[in-house]
């Protein structure tokens, strides 16, 4: 648990790790010290291993970032369980007369408690942060389907605590979706990690209809309906963490599918430096966003993280002097200081007319959630026209492709040209793990892919790329969270005087490829040389061929 809010302060203040007007306004906004602390955080004023420091000199003790070293497994054997959550203490690492032992509650550590576990060792206590320290008991997890057992052996309450175990584990492991596949006898639970799906256990199908029908219960759906697509939301809090939930329902001919996405604070990083962009990247996409009229659209596949790109914006721009509105279908994220909307088809307030409203609120900045006709397509370009900056999403294969797309949909090339900022296309690739991650040559890393054509000339003076080994840290798959590849096309007057003749996406890409532009597939080959992807990972996500020809 975090110190109190006026302990923080005092840490915080003395040292000058933050200002006190930045204080004043994170106590504002908080009603406990994790509130205090998410502010400082998502506000950028202060980042968590210099948060973890500050708090672990105020002890006077060593700070550990579990992150960065995870418990050894084979030490964290040797305390119990419930010990260990008890205590809310981990080991971490031992020598021949020492072992160090985390903990986010130093003062209340029963140190007689841990001693029993480790006779012939002297107990060195180290500070680290709640949310690490919840993460790291994931050690002491069995498999989900060994749960289940126990579960429906033992308790009357069978559904209630198998939703509980999934959405737990699914937090632990950090996973962005909860998949409840029905199939003959069973039914297979699987969690979206890092962009690739992974088996988490296998439920009794005839368990399945208690557990169907909870989570109908606390999303809202109707429990009656076994026919129809629904759509429902709900809550929950572990600890400190709070966790909200996206559900869709949709019925297979095994029965009714279920996918969660996982909406916790871990998948809401709004850093522009967390996205992957580079500093050229970064400087444009600022000088874009202080344009007080405009366009910036985002373009990729669902889950490509055109969201988030969006949001990082808001964030930057979020100023109580600025009147920002979104309309999102759904609102995943909530932002204080912006005016959020949801789209409700049902109530009549699709995209379409409820940017109309947004237009007659005096708006400064508007994020519409995805233009997916022509009536919205119409009405974003004219308010960008008419002196809003726009921020909105698409779906085309890359930042070329966008253009022709709007103008097919009667955009008037005219108008694209006129409005239309940067088009930005991306797409995510799981990053290696910084614990197990290793270098290996080149050549070895080439030999090991099979892309259908010579990737060696990208490579000339790269002699070592890396991978990762697998390890605990990263559930033996060497990877560890994603990071984001790039493809920026600037609106120049040269740009502006080719939309207007309706080009192809082809001819818009020369014309970018003159300019300097870059494709996603060569920002992610960047991104393997820096050693955060590998060669593997970006054929799966990229062609090659993007890097000198657009259809």
């Amino acid at each position: 648990m975090y110190p109190s809010i006026e302990k923080l302060k005092t840490i915080l203040l003395k040292e000058s790790y933050i200002s006190e007007e930045d204080s004043k306004q994170a106590e504002q906004s908080a009603k406990d010290s994790a509130g205090y602390v998410s502010y400082l955080i998502e506000h950028e004023l202060l980042s968590k291993p210099l948060l973890g420091q500050a708090i672990a000199e105020s002890y006077k003790i060593p700070f550990v970032d579990l992150t960065t070293t995870p418990p050894d497994k084979e030490l964290t054997n040797k305390l119990p369980e419930d010990v260990a959550r008890g205590l809310r203490a981990i080991p971490v690492k031992a020598n021949e007369t020492t072992v160090a032992i985390a903990t986010d509650n130093p003062e209340s550590v029963d140190v007689k408690q841990l001693q029993q576990a480790f006779p012939k060792k002297r107990i060195r206590l180290a500070y680290t942060l709640p949310d690490f320290i919840d993460a790291s008991f994931q050690v002491y997890e069995k498999p989900l389907e060994t749960r289940f057992s126990s579960i429906l052996q033992s308790s009357q309450r069978v559904a209630p605590e198998i939703v509980d175990e999934i959405i737990k584990d699914a937090t632990q492991y950090h996973a962005s979706d909860i998949h409840f596949e029905p199939q003959a006898d069973i039914v297979v639970i699987r969690f979206r990690v890092d962009g690739t799906l992974h088996e988490a256990g296998r439920l009794p199908r005839e368990q399945y209809d208690n557990v169907l029908n909870r989570i109908k219960v606390e999303s809202g759906m109707r429990i009656d309906e076994h026919l129809s697509a629904q759509d429902g939301a709900m809550r929950r809090q572990e600890g400190q963490i709070v966790t909200d939930l996206r559900v869709s329902l949709v019925p297979t001919v095994q029965g009714e599918k279920i996918v969660m996405r996982v909406l916790s604070s871990y998948v809401q990083g709004f850093a522009l430096d967390d996205l992957g962009l580079d500093a050229k990247h970064q400087e444009a996409i600022k000088r874009y966003a202080k344009k007080p009229f405009g366009m910036i659209l985002t373009v990729g596949p669902t889950g490509s993280g055109k969201t988030t790109t969006l949001y990082s914006l808001l964030k930057m721009l979020n100023d109580p002097k600025l009147n920002i509105t979104t309309i999102e279908d759904p609102v995943e994220y909530k932002m204080s200081g912006v005016n959020q909307i949801q789209v409700r088809e049902q109530g009549d307030m699709t995209f379409s007319r409820g940017l109309r409203a947004i237009v007659r609120q005096d708006p400064d900045v508007i994020l519409v959630g995805e233009i997916r006709d022509t009536e919205t397509a119409e009405i974003a370009v004219n308010a960008a026209l008419t002196g809003h900056l726009l921020l909105s999403t698409f779906h085309a294969n890359d930042a070329s492709t966008a253009m022709p797309r709007l103008i097919d949909m009667g955009i008037e090339p005219f108008l694209l040209a006129s409005t239309l900022e940067v088009v930005i296309a991306q797409r995510l690739v799981r990053k290696i793990c910084d614990t197990c991650r290793y270098s290996l040559p080149t050549e070895t890393a080439l030999k090991e892919v099979h892309a259908g054509q010579d990737l060696s000339s990208y490579f000339k003076d790269t002699p070592n790329v890396y991978a990762g080994k697998g390890c605990q840290t990263c559930n033996g798959t060497g990877y560890k969270g994603r990071v984001a590849v790039y493809e920026f096309i600037a609106i120049t007057p040269e740009m502006q005087d080719l939309i207007a003749t309706r080009p192809t996406g082809k001819e818009i890409w020369t014309l970018a490829d003159k300019q300097g532009a870059q494709s996603m597939f060569d920002d992610g080959i960047t991104k393997v040389k820096d050693g955060r992807t590998t060669i593997s990972e970006l054929l799966r996500v990229v062609e090659p061929s993007s890097a000198k020809a657009k259809p």
